[in-house]
């Protein structure tokens, strides 16, 4: 697995970047067979050290974890607790799914635009065409509605735009003010 650690303004030395390797190496290695990469960067916010931990996994899923405290070594064992919760989690659905995927999920690339929040001023213009702010790429997975919802939940993340694998459609997971999950197919809608 490969390991980009890094800090924000933090200097992060080689004991804390031995001990992350060795601490997530061993918790990722627990749940999962063949990780790709992951990234950890620290931070600082007043007294706090922030962790923040990102593991690719070859199925194409992506678990993230956060983490704070006032010692550094602190916060990465909490962020490595919570991750270590979520892929224990994923591994019991997978297993739960009796289905096995045997080849990588694929990605279709798709337009991701930040568009400027609307203030009084920009309200009383003539156009309605909102103003884009930033114009990125992002990657859409073909995954099923079930891996949809995992990855949702492993990224932490309130909605997932995904295309679904039984269809071909673009379908949306997101999460429910009452705590469920909604889905959203246009193909269904009659």
């Amino acid at each position: 697995m490969r390991y980009q650690i890094s800090g924000k303004q933090l200097d992060v030395g080689e004991a804390l970047q031995s001990h992350v390797k060795s601490e997530l190496g061993e918790t990722v290695d627990k749940y999962m067979q063949r990780p790709t990469d992951a990234t950890v960067v620290f931070s600082r916010n007043a007294h706090e050290f922030l962790c923040e931990a990102t593991v690719h996994l070859s199925t194409g899923l992506t678990a993230t974890a956060t983490g704070h405290a006032t010692e550094v070594y602190a916060a990465f064992d909490q962020c490595r607790e919570k991750m270590d919760k979520q892929l224990r989690r994923h591994k019991r659905r997978l297993k739960d799914h009796h289905r096995e995927r045997s080849q990588p999920v694929e990605f279709d690339a798709a337009g991701l635009y930040v568009l400027a929040a609307e203030d009084d001023e920009s309200a009383e213009g003539d156009s309605l065409a909102p103003v884009i702010v930033a114009e990125m790429e992002t990657k859409v997975p073909t995954i099923s509605v079930g891996e949809a919802v995992m990855q949702m939940e492993l990224s932490d993340k309130p909605l997932l735009v995904f295309r679904n694998e039984k269809h071909g459609g673009v379908n949306v997971v997101y999460r429910r003010e009452d705590g469920h999950v909604g889905w959203i197919d246009p193909r269904n809608s009659k």
